[in-house]
């Protein structure tokens, strides 16, 4: 990957992470399920271990990979949420990347929506 790509990721992870202190992790995800770039909260212990890490990227390749052949007929993902037992999980297109991030679970609802209303913009500026 090119330096300028590389700065790329790292200013959309840099500035999703840069709008709410809930979100805990901001990751680009490539196609194939490398981790491009990510800005993670300080002093803060991640919820999945290194090799549980990349299963969960490579599902996210998987999946988007699988999500694509329906966007002919009900159009492009904007974005999905996942709530799970101990985090919040956003994510969003940027071509054939994702963008994923994770929430701390405590968030209420209309919090979470402020945040992906504060992430869309981003998004579509680099779709």
């Amino acid at each position: 990957m090119s330096a300028r790509l590389r700065k790329k990721y790292g200013l959309i992870c840099d500035s999703i992470a840069a709008i709410s202190p809930v979100i805990r992790f901001v990751g680009m995800i490539g196609e194939s399920g490398e981790l491009l770039a990510y800005n993670r909260r300080p002093n803060l212990k991640p919820l999945l271990n290194e090799k549980d890490t990349h299963y969960q990227f490579s599902h996210i390749a998987m999946r988007t990979d699988l999500e694509t052949y329906f966007d002919k007929s009900l159009g492009p993902i904007q974005f999905v949420w996942e709530e799970r037992t101990r985090a919040q999980i956003i994510s969003f297109a940027i071509k054939r990347h994702r963008v994923w991030i994770s929430i701390d679970k405590k968030v209420v609802r209309s919090e979470v929506l402020r945040i992906v209303d504060a992430c869309l913009p981003v998004v579509r500026r680099y779709s």
